[in-house]
């Protein structure tokens, strides 16, 4: 889709609604100062065309236990194709993984991991991330505290 198929109303529809996913059509019909009909189609339209490809509950990671965050940087053995498919589909299988960019720079990719403490961490490298397809070295930075995230205000 070409940005040029999205207008202001559109704009702020997805705005709102990545901060507030469970808004009532009413509620976001007026804060978006259109009527209830056409910002329900816009709505429909958005989800259709693939400008929003789903909604998901935010949780509270440290009500949950799993509020340990680490960013390992990865550089694999062998960066063609079929390597990185295999890595890619290894990572999508680990869910202790929470997100996973390839980058270009000094390593290949960054990965978001979710665990409990550092103890729990370093089993998770060890017997879930050094393991994945390709792997030749990784390196852990882990954060201190979460200013903002995904979904955060």
């Amino acid at each position: 889709m070409s940005r040029d198929a999205i207008d202001d109303f559109d704009r702020a529809i997805l705005r709102i609604l990545k901060q507030e996913g469970r808004l009532s059509v009413t509620e976001l019909a007026g804060r978006i100062s259109l009527s209830k009909s056409p910002t329900q189609a816009r709505l429909k339209r958005l989800e259709r065309e693939g400008y929003i490809t789903g909604y998901q509950a935010l949780v509270d990671h440290a009500r949950l236990g799993n509020d340990h965050i680490a960013f390992v940087e990865v550089k694999l053995s062998d960066t063609r194709e079929v390597a990185l498919k295999a890595f890619n589909a290894a990572v999508r299988a680990t869910p202790e993984i929470e997100e996973c960019h390839m980058i270009a720079g000094a390593f290949d990719y960054l990965l978001k991991v979710r665990s409990a403490d550092i103890q729990n961490y370093r089993a998770i490298l060890a017997e879930r991330i050094s393991i994945l397809p390709h792997v030749a070295s990784t390196s852990t930075h882990v954060a201190m505290e979460s200013v903002k995230e995904q979904g955060g205000r």
